[in-house]
């Protein structure tokens, strides 16, 4: 076998396999049960619209959809992202205001290529986002966790972090929040929170890196306003967006809004990536915009995983044993188990595979990898009948480890 080991770069040596990815290759077998993926429900996804809407277009317009396109993206769907941000967020931004990714994942990249210099320190929440902490590691960020609590980031352990860094003569980049339904525990920051946590951001001089896939999956309560419309233009929060849990995620299509200098330099960066996101990805989820199909697809979207959010609920409320705790999100996707200290999720997995239901382990979402007693469940990809045997064969799983 050939030996590449001198020839690869530390980059790739830095990289690591997403968790997530690698347990769905050991749970494929039959009669698996599986609340580990973040999948959206295939049978909400639009395929008789986006099947038509793509032939039309493809007929209509062969030389822009089927052609390279801009870097920044696709001029008309430029132009209904900024219809679309002011009419559900009040957030006005002008074309330079704004790029399209392929998906949050590239502007997660995007933005720490920007930002990261080998060993530059940035903040996380424990526990925070997989796929975030596998872009940061690979351009070897040195990530420092704040504790959180049911109301996300605590604004108290945030400045002690900050203010720690600034007495070693050390700069924070960026502090890195899911404020909406978070992935893994779903909850959401209040609003008062998040003008302390803005002012303390500002107060030690780094900026927010707002990720919100989750935004419009609201079941209940009221929208918290973001962080990007809090700050009212000033250049202290740069905000991701995404269509993978609202309409089509093999459509890989996402969109930053930030300071216009840091939107040049992102496009900058991106043209070596993969030139532009596909046009007709593009011009497809722009027509589908413009003829007012979105909001009753997200409507659909919302009514189900509320059904699917209570059901989980309902079942984790009869069958779980005692000491077993999880929060109740008001939307999103996901939901947060905590269990007794003495129970490793990670030496569990074993046995709840022999029982036929996956999670995934919750200490793959803290940057120094504690949380070994917690989990994470999805809600929205299994059927109701699913989600019922599911939690009642997770919950046989804990009162067997737990004997053991």
């Amino acid at each position: 076998m050939r030996d590449f080991s001198k020839l690869l770069s530390r980059t790739s040596g830095r990289a690591t396999a997403s968790v997530i990815r690698e347990l769905l290759k050991c749970i494929s077998v039959p009669g698996m049960i599986s609340f580990a993926g973040g999948m959206p429900d295939p049978s909400l996804f639009p395929a008789e619209d986006i099947a038509k809407i793509m032939s039309d277009i493809t007929l209509k317009n062969k030389d822009v959809v089927l052609q390279y396109g801009q870097t920044e993206g696709d001029p008309d769907f430029r132009k209904e992202l900024i219809k679309l941000i002011k009419k559900d967020e009040n957030i006005d931004v002008d074309m330079d205001q704004l790029i399209v990714t392929s998906a949050s994942q590239q502007a997660l990249d995007l933005v720490s290529k920007a930002f990261i210099n080998e060993g530059d320190d940035i903040i996380v929440s424990n526990p925070t986002y997989l796929g975030a902490l596998q872009a940061f590691q690979s351009y070897a960020a040195h990530t420092n966790g704040v504790d959180s609590d049911d109301d996300g980031i605590i604004p108290q352990s945030l400045e002690k972090e900050l203010a720690k860094l600034k007495a070693a003569g050390r700069v924070c980049k960026f502090v890195y929040i899911v404020p909406d339904f978070q992935n893994p525990t779903g909850v959401t920051i209040p609003v008062a929170r998040r003008l302390e946590i803005l002012e303390i951001v500002k107060k030690y001089g780094t900026i927010i890196l707002e990720d919100s896939p989750y935004r419009k999956i609201r079941f209940e309560g009221e929208h918290q306003t973001t962080f990007y419309a809090l700050d009212k233009g000033q250049g202290n929060v740069i905000t991701m967006f995404t269509f993978s849990k609202t309409f089509a995620p093999g459509f890989r299509l996402g969109y930053v809004i930030a300071n216009k200098d840091l939107i040049r330099k992102f496009c900058i960066l991106k043209q070596s990536m993969d030139l532009c996101t596909a046009p007709i990805c593009q011009q497809t989820t722009a027509e589908f915009i413009k003829t007012g199909k979105l909001q009753p697809h997200v409507d659909q979207i919302v009514d189900l995983y509320r059904r699917k959010r209570d059901a989980m609920l309902k079942a984790l409320d009869a069958y779980m044993p005692k000491g077993v705790k999880w929060t109740r999100p008001q939307g999103g996707l996901f939901l947060w188990v905590v269990l007794p200290q003495n129970i490793d999720t990670v030496k569990m997995f074993p046995a709840a595979v022999e029982h036929k239901v996956a999670y995934v382990i919750g200490s793959a979402f803290f940057h120094d990898d504690s949380g070994k007693n917690t989990m994470r469940l999805n809600f929205s990809f299994a059927s109701f009948q699913q989600i019922d045997e599911g939690i009642k064969r997770l919950a046989q799983t804990i009162e067997s480890y737990k004997q053991l």
